[in-house]
C-alpha cells in the first residue's frame, strides 16, 4: 500500500514536495495540536496551489489509503492525522482578502482564525468565529462555528456566502445559496465529509468596541455564583454574551459586551456579584486580544478529551453535577466549561442548516486537559463521566467539532436521524467511497 500511494504521489503532477518518514520536516509536520494523536502517516503533503490539493485527493483515491486533511490540525480525536495514509496539510493555503466594496472576505482553506480575525478586525470587521486564535478556519466553520459573536451575528456557517471545494474525484467545484444548495445546505455543519474546502466566502459584519468583565470566584461558591449567573444571564440583549468555566481553582466568569458602551458597566458589573470572594473586575478589551486569550492554556501538545451538548438553559441538575465533578477531578485542568448561545443563532430555522442546535441556550463541554501520558486514562474516564452526567440535562442534538470520541453514533446524535438521512444520501452523491471518512463521518446512503 505504501509503495502504492508514493508511486501515485510521484505521477501526480505536485508543485509541493511529498514530506516522509526520515524527511527532516516529518516530525514537525506530523504533529497535530492534541498530543494524545501521535500517528504515523506514510506521506504528508502541503500543497501551495489548488491543483495540489486535486492531485492529492486523486492519489489518495487511486491507492485506496486514508485521506486526513489537516486545516488547523484542531480535530479533538486526531481526525487530522492518521498512521499509514495520506495527510493533506491546508497550512500555505491561508491567504485572506478583504473586498470592502462589498463587504465580504475571501479565506484559504488553511487560514487560522487568527489570520482571519488579524485581517478584519483592524478594519471594524468581524466574522463570527471561535475562542482560541491558533484554531484552523474550516474545521471550525463546516461544524457550525460559535463565539463571542454569535449572539450578535450567528455563528460561523450564518455569515458562509460560498466555499471552494476539491471533491472526492478530485474535481473542484463552487457551493452558495444558489449554485450546489444542496452541497451548501451540507457543509454549513455536516463536517469536512463532502470534500476539502479550499476558499470561503463570507460576509463581514460591524465590529463594535468590546468590554468584558473577568471574575474569579472560589470553587466552593460555585453553586451560588451559576444559580446566580443563570438568572441574571436570561433575557440579556444579543450584544451581551457570558460564559463560565468551573474547575479545582475556581469558577472563572467572562461576561462580554459589544453593543452601547453606555449601557455596559450597568450590565456587566452584575456578574461581578454574583457571589462573595470575586476577584477581578471589567475591561476595554481589544477583540484580538479577547479572541487569543484562550491560547496558551489551549496550547500545541497539551493532551485533550472533550464531550459536549446544548442546554436550554443551565439546570439545578446540571449545577449539582458540576460541583459533584469538580470534586472529583483527577488533574488541576479538568474543567466544564458553557457558552451562552441564543440571540442571532436562533434566528436561523433549525432546517436551513445541517448544523442542529438552534434553540440551544448554551452549549457545554466537559474537558480534562493535562500534560503527563500516565494520566490518559483518569482524565479520559472523568471527562466521559462528566459528560455523561451533564447530558441528563442536555436537548437534542449535538455540536460535532467538540466530540473526543468517533462512532457512527456521534453523526447521528449530532443532527438526528431526518437530517443524517439527507446528510447520508448527499454523501452518497458526492463521495460513495467515503473517501473523506476521517472526521465525524457520515456514511453514504442511498
Amino acid at each position: 500500500m505504501s509503495n502504492s500511494l508514493l508511486d501515485a504521489l510521484s505521477t501526480a503532477g505536485l508543485l509541493c514536495p511529498v514530506i516522509t518518514a526520515g524527511h527532516q520536516d516529518y516530525d514537525r509536520y506530523r504533529r497535530v495540536w492534541n498530543g494524545i494523536a501521535d500517528r504515523l502517516p506514510l506521506a504528508i503533503v502541503r500543497p501551495q496551489t489548488v491543483e495540489d490539493v486535486q492531485n492529492a485527493v486523486r492519489a489518495a483515491a487511486s491507492s485506496g489509503v486514508l485521506l486526513a486533511v489537516r486545516g488547523g490540525g484542531h480535530s479533538i480525536p486526531g481526525l487530522s492525522t492518521c498512521d499509514d495514509g495520506l495527510v493533506i496539510d491546508m497550512s500555505l493555503l491561508r491567504s485572506t482578502i478583504i473586498d470592502d466594496d462589498n463587504q465580504t472576505v475571501e479565506v484559504g482553506g488553511g487560514a487560522l482564525l487568527g489570520d482571519l480575525d488579524r485581517t478584519t478586525v483592524p478594519k471594524g470587521y468581524v466574522v463570527p468565529a471561535g475562542v482560541i486564535s491558533h484554531t484552523g478556519v474550516a474545521g471550525l466553520t463546516l461544524g457550525g462555528g460559535m463565539g463571542w459573536a454569535s449572539r450578535k451575528y450567528g455563528l460561523t456557517i450564518d455569515s458562509l456566502l460560498g466555499a471552494e471545494i476539491v471533491l472526492a474525484t478530485g474535481d473542484i467545484t463552487w457551493t452558495s445559496a444558489t449554485w450546489n444548495p444542496e452541497l451548501f445546505w451540507g457543509i454549513r455543519g455536516g463536517g469536512g465529509n463532502f470534500g476539502i474546502v479550499t476558499r470561503f466566502k463570507f460576509q463581514l459584519h460591524a465590529l463594535t468596541g468590546t468590554i468584558a468583565g473577568q471574575w474569579t470566584y472560589p470553587v466552593e461558591n460555585a453553586r451560588q455564583v451559576l444559580s446566580s449567573l443563570r438568572d441574571r444571564a436570561r433575557q440579556q440583549s444579543r450584544d451581551f454574551t457570558v460564559s463560565f468555566t468551573a474547575s479545582p481553582s475556581g469558577i472563572n466568569v467572562t461576561a462580554v459586551w459589544s453593543g452601547d458602551a453606555g449601557l455596559a458597566r450597568a450590565t456587566l458589573s452584575p456578574f461581578g456579584t454574583l457571589a462573595e470572594g470575586a476577584s477581578g473586575g471589567l475591561e476595554n478589551l481589544p477583540y484580538l486580544t479577547l479572541q487569543s486569550r484562550n491560547d496558551v492554556a489551549f496550547a500545541w501538545s497539551r493532551r485533550y478529551y472533550v464531550k459536549g451538548g446544548f442546554w436550554s438553559d443551565i439546570s439545578d441538575q446540571a449545577i449539582e453535577h458540576i460541583i459533584q465533578a469538580i470534586a472529583e477531578a483527577p488533574a488541576p485542568d479538568c474543567e466544564i466549561y458553557a457558552i451562552q448561545l441564543g440571540g442571532a443563532v436562533s434566528d436561523i430555522p433549525d432546517d436551513a442548516t445541517a448544523y442542529t442546535g438552534r434553540n440551544a441556550g448554551y452549549y457545554w463541554l466537559s474537558e480534562p486537559i493535562w500534560d503527563n501520558m500516565a494520566d490518559d486514562d483518569k482524565c479520559i474516564a472523568w471527562g466521559r463521566k462528566t459528560g455523561r452526567l451533564l447530558s441528563d440535562a442536555s436537548i437534542i442534538g449535538n455540536y460535532v467539532n467538540e466530540q473526543g470520541d468517533t462512532g457512527s453514533s456521534v453523526a447521528r446524535d449530532a443532527y438526528g436521524p431526518e437530517k443524517y438521512q439527507r446528510l447520508a444520501r448527499l454523501k452518497a452523491r458526492l463521495d460513495p467511497a467515503n473517501l473523506f471518512r476521517l472526521n465525524q463521518n457520515i456514511e453514504p446512503q442511498e
